[in-house]
């Protein structure tokens, strides 16, 4: 296995690099399938774009398939954890499958975030990052890492609760900081392959 130290600043970039063209072009068939379901599911563009806490703090613009009708005055007051009502038919079977996460694929290629890393969060959270969890902000962002496996119903769980936004901000949200310093301590190939496989795992079972 690669140091710790050359893997973090060059080797996972070019594994992410590698995966991420080839995965991005064995998908393109399934990605024009997809942005075809969407268009006749519902009115309103394929993509839905976000504004999430990048590496260092940065802000970049997330990219996912659209898997909720729009509602542009919702959309102006940002994330609401929880929030189940607005989706689409085939946002349901995106969310399920986790294919509406693809298009960030284009992230991964940018630079702005890895296969394998912490959940970007929105701005509104920058305030939770002070402290122990600013070490965080050091790695890039991901697609997947352990927090996403641990809470993939996460809606479910905060749709059961009487105040969604109470139970992410004080539960849910501190140990997904916390499973991302743990993959801090623990960063490398076999570590990234661990996180890659259990992911496929557990969409694959669901």
């Amino acid at each position: 296995m690669m140091p710790v130290v050359s893997y973090e600043r060059c080797g996972k970039r070019l594994v992410d690099l590698i995966l991420s063209v080839c995965g991005y072009l064995c998908a393109a068939p399934l990605l024009i399938v997809i942005a075809v379901c969407i268009k006749l599911d519902s009115p309103g563009s394929v993509m839905f774009m976000q504004t999430r806490i990048g590496r260092y703090g940065e802000p970049f613009r997330l990219m996912k398939f659209r898997s909720m009708y729009r509602d542009p005055a919702r959309e102006q007051r940002g994330f609401t954890p929880g929030e189940t009502t607005r989706i689409t038919r085939v946002g349901r079977m995106l969310r399920a499958t986790k294919l509406d996460e693809l298009p960030q694929i284009l992230n991964v290629i940018k630079g702005e975030m890895s296969l394998v890393g912490p959940r970007p969060e929105v701005p509104r959270y920058r305030g939770v990052y002070e402290g122990a969890f600013k070490a965080v902000l050091s790695l890039r962002p991901g697609i997947t890492d352990w927090a996403s496996i641990k809470y993939r119903n996460e809606e479910e769980l905060l749709g059961a609760t009487d105040d969604p936004d109470e139970t992410y901000e004080q539960a849910i949200l501190p140990d997904k900081l916390g499973l991302a310093l743990e993959y801090k301590a623990r960063i490398g190939l076999g570590t990234d392959i661990e996180i890659i496989c259990q992911t496929l795992a557990r969409v694959i079972r669901g």
